[in-house]
């Protein structure tokens, strides 16, 4: 219900801008412009389909693969005693349980475009032992949450966009995001962890959550003793090297069970198919709402606001633009970070917040239109405000970091 209200709310929202910036400012063109937002979000929202198409039969396929050869049931059993206490209303060695972690996997080492298809599968999978078919569960909510929250250990296209746009030292915003980041997807635990009434004392969850954080800071040790101008290569590697490891071994379990790959590999992919087409009607709903809201320039209002009402810094209030669009636009909050490089230097403060921003949080409003819409969830419950919250103190982190860091 609250996806509804914030639906509706940027329509009327930027109607009455339209008309207020029409009336007081005398733009004419304002309405056209709005218009046309609607065919270029709608054409967008096709076309980010038809990538998907691709993509999620990709890795649908693969995953079957997995399945059929054992590799996600041995890794579902790894992480089982962990991903239990935080799903107990998913059956313990549910595969769900392995297309969850590798998601997880896929979004720290910045692989985006393997992200989303493992997290379809998983949602996939939630949705097989949900009761109520039309509303989300609490697995779920955890699940998505956990996903916008984002924690990234290595950003590699923002550390990219850095060095296209002429920064002396891209990979300065590594350990800033890493913390970001982190600290966002702990807000987002623990909000969800309350509402649901999940105990954090257990001795498995701290256990859990303290190794993942000694990793993480190992990681951190280990990628700030490597020379600055080899980190972005080593992370690329490190990466994608994962990636092609799981898929090979992925192929090699299968054929050892002596499993017909190819026919596996088919069988998922067809399902692949099926989920992208799902998808696009929640994609056009919710890209031609935030682009009628970006168009009609209630963004610019509310940044003003922040700059003369209260008396923010304005290398902070530049460089929010990029914070505001991420949660509602990946590409949009891509396009804000380079404007701001552009405008302002990669290397000024604002150039690199506005990339902490990019590298911080996670699209909250694209991956719960699309996720939830893969398995046709109407009733998205408190999953938004549980979102929005670990995006709102993520881009707190940020930017306290940032000032700690840059300022």
């Amino acid at each position: 219900m609250a996806f509804n209200y914030i639906w509706v709310s940027f329509f009327v929202i930027a109607f009455v801008v339209a008309i207020f910036k029409f009336l007081v400012d005398g733009d004419v063109a304002i309405f056209g412009n709005m218009v046309q937002s609607t065919f270029s979000s709608a054409e967008t929202s096709v076309n980010i389909s038809i990538y998907l198409i691709g993509v999620i039969t990709l890795w649908q396929g693969i995953m079957k693969v997995g399945e059929d050869g054992g590799a996600v049931r041995v890794l579902t059993r790894l992480v089982s005693p962990f991903f239990s206490r935080l799903f107990p209303g998913v059956p313990k060695d549910h595969p769900a349980f392995g297309s969850m972690m590798m998601n997880f996997s896929a979004n720290m080492l910045g692989l985006d475009n393997a992200a989303t298809p493992l997290g379809l599968k998983a949602m996939q999978g939630l949705q097989e032992v949900n009761q109520d078919k039309e509303s989300a569960s609490n697995a779920m909510i955890m699940f998505i949450v956990l996903n916008t929250s984002g924690l990234t250990i290595v950003p590699i296209s923002v550390m990219a966009l850095r060095g296209a746009n002429g920064a002396a030292n891209p990979s300065d915003v590594f350990l800033p995001i890493l913390l970001a980041t982190y600290f966002a997807t702990l807000a987002g635990l623990l909000f969800v962890c309350i509402r649901q009434r999940i105990n954090l004392f257990q001795p498995v969850l701290v256990g859990w959550i303290g190794g993942i954080t000694a990793l993480i800071g190992l990681l951190i040790y280990w990628f700030g003793s490597l020379p600055k101008d080899q980190l972005a290569d080593v992370s690329s590697v490190f990466g994608n090297g994962i990636i092609l490891t799981i898929i090979v071994t992925f192929i090699l379990m299968a054929v050892r069970k002596k499993i017909n790959v190819y026919e596996s590999f088919i069988e998922g992919a067809k399902e692949g198919f099926g989920v992208s087409i799902k998808i696009i009607p929640y994609l056009v709903a919710i890209l031609v709402a935030i682009g009628l809201f970006r168009t009609s320039g209630a963004m610019d209002y509310i940044l003003e606001f922040l700059a003369t009402v209260l008396h923010l810094p304005k290398e902070l209030v530049d460089a929010l633009p990029t914070a505001f669009m991420k949660p509602l636009s990946g590409s949009g909050a891509r396009g804000m970070m380079v404007e701001a490089m552009n405008t302002y230097g990669a290397d000024s403060f604002t150039g690199r917040l506005a990339s902490v921003f990019q590298g911080s949080t996670e699209t909250t409003f694209y991956t719960l239109a699309v996720y939830f819409g893969s398995v046709s969830i109407r009733k998205t419950r408190y999953a938004l405000g549980a979102g929005l919250f670990a995006d709102l103190f993520g881009i707190l982190a940020a930017i306290a970091i940032g000032y700690v860091f840059f300022g």
